[in-house]
């Protein structure tokens, strides 16, 4: 059986039953390599589980036998498997070299590979060299005519996917991953009409905010083993009235539905603003959001379209505060490498992170992905040096400095990146966090650990970068050339 060829690999596959075989991959991250993350005793609360591909096994008709590897938990001889008649893969733009490499494995063999995801969309053109077929947008509309048309020998060079009526959405087969993962994984809502420079969540999503009916998400909560849920949505609550009102809706019937579920998600600063969706979230089961707040600065915040934080005359502290004071945890999200940055940014960063109030933060550097506005306007500039195509991609992990930026060197930047770390996770501030997580009843031991955890990761990058700096720095230097 397949189950004894993959770590833990679970399988769908009734013994004796001479069926199609799908394997569905989502390749290993060079980010969770460059951190040993699959290595470390705290590996499963750093590797989410990859649900678009759980979802697309949960729209699979039975009769193909459907498998799911996650090579973030460690990757098979795929050589030495039962021959699959079918491969499909996902990738973000840092896996897409390892995406090509596993479907050049099996394209050797004759099995035809079909890839999609947010990188196959943004570079279909790039895909459709290294791939059978290519899905672009969301595939929910169009995998049964993949399926069909693979079982009768006409697969298409491309499917356009579009945008999914996530109404009829199934449930994903949360059964075919192995109990490896501190949380489970599942997606309530889609798009986001924030629509900010770096981010590509409008262009693959759109901004049309769609809702899947609540009964639904109810019964997929259901079938979540684990007991912590990440819910992935990439604005859990919207912005609009109507869409605050749904999710109070929403964990209304988490709390009537007595799951004994604890849930993490993301959601914009907004969250705050409203004292019944604080309630309602902890009486669902939230211990935790993480909020986008990129830059402490409004120059910056204007700079990546991200005026909605700046609405309201926002006070951040008291936001963080009131989310506090229903005992859910605080996680900022921030960049580093804006025009509007300067020197000692970083230390600025991790300053207003404790000046807010947040229990972790996750730093990236500014980076152009395709199909941003980011990407658009960093090219026609010529401010993107890692750009040897496929094989650069793998920098381009969000903890890579891949652009060049305005007011810093490769090494300018590097260096603003590890001082916000050490500040941050300097000893005196991990105290005085884990102080009030403990007095505010704030999950201190999960908070402990991913701190623990996110320190440990920001040495080892550090070590990384002289590494990367050594490797790539001289592209840094060259002088770049503006296409007119």
């Amino acid at each position: 059986m397949i189950g004894d060829w993959a770590p833990g690999l679970k399988t769908g596959r009734l013994e004796g039953m001479d069926v199609p075989r799908l394997l569905l991959i989502n390749p290993s991250s060079s980010l969770v390599n460059m951190t040993k993350t699959s290595r470390s005793r705290w590996s499963h609360y750093r590797v989410w589980k990859p649900l678009g591909l759980m979802m697309l096994a949960g729209l699979t008709p039975k009769d193909w036998q459907t498998s799911i590897v996650d090579e973030n938990l460690g990757a098979p001889d795929y050589r030495s498997l039962p021959r699959p008649d079918l491969v499909g893969i996902t990738a973000f733009t840092s896996q897409a070299n390892r995406a090509y490499d596993i479907a050049a494995c099996f394209r050797v063999l004759g099995v035809p590979v079909v890839m999609g995801g947010i990188h196959a969309t943004m570079c279909h053109e790039e895909a459709a060299e290294r791939v059978d077929s290519v899905v672009t947008g969301e595939a929910e509309e169009v995998w049964a005519e993949i399926l069909d048309d693979v079982t009768c020998g006409r697969l298409k060079g491309l499917y356009e996917g579009g945008l999914a009526d996530i109404s009829k959405v199934r449930a994903a087969r949360h059964d075919l991953l192995p109990s490896k993962y501190a949380f489970g994984a599942i997606q309530t809502t889609r798009g986001c009409p924030l629509n900010c420079s770096f981010c590509s969540v409008t262009a693959f999503n759109g901004a049309r905010y769609r809702q899947r009916p609540i009964p639904d998400v109810i019964s997929e909560f259901r079938l979540i083993k684990e007991k912590r849920i990440f819910v992935v949505d990439d604005n859990l609550i919207g912005t609009a009235p109507a869409q605050i009102s749904r999710s109070k809706e929403l964990f209304r019937a988490l709390a009537e539905a007595k799951l004994s579920k604890q849930w993490i998600a993301q959601t914009t600063i907004n969250f705050a603003d409203d004292e019944e969706l604080l309630e309602l979230a902890a009486k669902a089961g939230c211990v935790g959001v993480f909020i986008g707040f990129e830059s402490p600065t409004p120059e910056g915040l204007a700079e990546i379209g991200k005026r909605f934080n700046l609405s309201q005359a926002r006070d951040f502290p008291a936001s963080v505060r009131r989310i506090h004071r229903h005992h859910m945890m605080v996680a900022g999200s921030f960049m580093i490498g804006l025009d509007a940055d300067g020197k000692g940014i970083g230390r600025r960063i991790a300053r207003a992170s404790s000046d807010y109030g947040v229990d972790n933060i996750n730093v990236s550097f500014l980076t152009p992905l395709p199909g941003t506005r980011l990407w658009d306007e960093m090219k026609a500039d010529a401010r993107i040096p890692l750009d040897r195509f496929p094989q650069d991609w793998k920098y381009y992990t969000l903890m890579h400095p891949v652009a060049r930026y305005q007011s810093f060197s490769l090494e300018g930047v590097i260096q603003e990146m590890t001082a916000c770390n050490r500040s941050f996770y300097s000893a005196p501030r991990m105290a005085a966090r884990m102080a009030g997580s403990i007095y505010s009843h704030r999950s201190p031991l999960f908070n402990l650990v991913h701190n623990l955890s996110s320190r440990r990761n920001s040495r080892l990058l550090t070590k990384a970068y002289a590494d990367f700096s050594r490797d790539q720095g001289e592209r840094f230097l060259q002088t770049p050339v503006v296409q007119v």
